[in-house]
């Protein structure tokens, strides 16, 4: 964060403090204070949030820049601080680098070794998704960590791919098949001398997705979104939706990002999306009453806190979206089974009503009552409607009401070289207006007000 130029001493490294960490870095990694020796030319001290403190060597090696470990500073006095950096100075002079053999990644090396070396230099560094990384290769790849990368056949990778794909689905396993393809292209890279495993095995073909909210789901949605209990979860679903922001972005949402105050620039800007930009999106008046409602009661940076979350933010509202899919087919079977036996309205809304005591319960019994009816339950719910298609269905509700292409691309923070210059040039106005609009013909087709 910080740059400082001192002379080390023992009590002037004692007095430093570890930096703060920021709100928007939790949850995304650290941040460190460097100090440069006065004395050494090229010793610095790096300093973690974390306290950690770390001796290493800047200088240029064959033309480029190197940052060098010398060692941890409760391992190194000073002195033997500077004289390894005196030695490592001398040996690059030469034309050598002196951690080259460190670097280089050796043939007995095991994938437990492997993945950690691809997290620390390249995942965490390069990829804003490499808590992904981290998480599906300890779910999935665990049993080859004590295994030598070298002794992995391209049968194995093979024989998982396809494993995968039957027991999690064809996304994941292309996914896991990228993972182990890039780790063992960066040992490789690393001066590995083996060959990857993962080269010639073909994805398995995916389907792009087209869904969104149909109009006869609507109703549904927002009346099982409606009775939801938890506000936060409530917001987010809704919020997701009226905005088709990524779930990334909205659930690190922050006050400090959003203006609200003034009618004419009621706005969202996210400083930075998956594209790496910065995007403005535009808020509607139902978002904005959400925004304004949620202001008075949450504390904080974050619109959507959680106090069990390390980033201090919600993590991920899977539990509030599976219980807003079996409250919609709840409804949908109470109305369908209904219409088959004559119900009336006061009965609807007593199973309606009884349904939210126990939602697994209920679904059984109506489950059950509709096969002996031998009703067509093949439509019924919205099984296969997932929070990234909320994103979906604000654009294909727009191209619905009839905004254009640049218009949908503009509000969604879509990048296409081919409409840059035309993104350029389009002021929120028209994109706000399609997001209106597209906003009330949902509501419209939902027939439902949120409350």
């Amino acid at each position: 964060m910080t740059t400082y130029r001192i002379n080390f001493t023992k009590p002037a490294l004692e007095k430093i403090l570890p930096p703060a960490l920021p709100e928007s870095k939790k949850g995304k990694g650290g941040v460190y204070d460097t100090y440069h020796d006065t004395r050494e030319k090229g010793l610095v001290l790096l300093v973690s949030n974390g306290g950690a403190k770390t001796y290493y060597l800047y200088a240029k090696v064959n033309g480029r820049p190197e940052r060098m470990k010398l060692g941890a500073y409760t391992d190194l006095s000073i002195e033997e601080a500077r004289k390894k950096a005196t030695k490592f100075r001398g040996e690059v002079a030469d034309g050598k680098n002196p951690q080259a053999a460190k670097h280089d990644f050796q043939q007995e090396a095991t994938f437990k070794g492997l993945f950690n070396e691809y997290l620390e230099r390249y995942s965490k560094k390069e990829k804003k998704s490499w808590q992904y990384d981290e998480r599906e290769i300890n779910k999935f790849l665990s049993h080859w960590f004590t295994r030598k990368i070298s002794s992995i056949t391209t049968q194995e990778v093979q024989k998982l791919h396809e494993r995968i794909r039957e027991e999690n689905g064809l996304y994941q396993a292309n996914r896991l098949l990228e993972r182990i393809r890039a780790m063992y292209n960066k040992a490789i890279e690393w001066g590995w001398k083996g060959s990857n495993p993962a080269l010639g095995i073909r994805k398995f073909k995916e389907k792009a997705r087209d869904r969104f909210l149909q109009p006869n789901e609507l109703p549904y949605f927002f009346e099982a979104l409606n009775v939801e209990p938890n506000s936060t979860v409530k917001d987010y679903i809704l919020l997701s939706l009226l905005t088709g922001a990524r779930k990334g972005n909205m659930l690190a949402m922050r006050w400090d990002e959003i203006s609200i105050e003034q009618t004419d620039r009621e706005q969202w800007r996210i400083p930075e999306t998956k594209n790496g930009e910065p995007v403005t999106v535009p808020l509607s008046l139902q978002a904005v009453e959400i925004l304004k409602a949620r202001r008075k009661t949450v504390k904080g940076a974050w619109v959507f806190p959680s106090e069990s979350s390390v980033s201090g933010h919600l993590q991920d509202p899977k539990k509030g979206w599976k219980r807003l899919l079996m409250r919609a087919r709840i409804y949908q079977l109470i109305d369908l089974i209904a219409q088959a036996e004559g119900w009336k309205e006061r009965r609807i809304e007593n199973a309606r009503h009884d349904a939210e005591i126990d939602f697994s319960t209920y679904l059984a019994a109506y489950q059950n009552t509709a096969k002996k009816l031998k009703l067509d339950t093949s439509n019924i719910g919205l099984p296969d409607i997932r929070i990234h298609d909320l994103r979906r269905s604000l654009g294909s509700w727009q191209a619905v009401t009839g905004a254009s292409s640049y218009v949908i691309g503009k509000s969604l923070g879509h990048k296409s070289q081919q409409a840059t210059a035309i993104y350029a040039r389009l002021n929120l106005d028209p994109v706000r207006a399609s997001v209106e609009k597209a906003t009330e013909a949902m509501m419209l087709a939902g027939k439902r007000k949120m409350t």
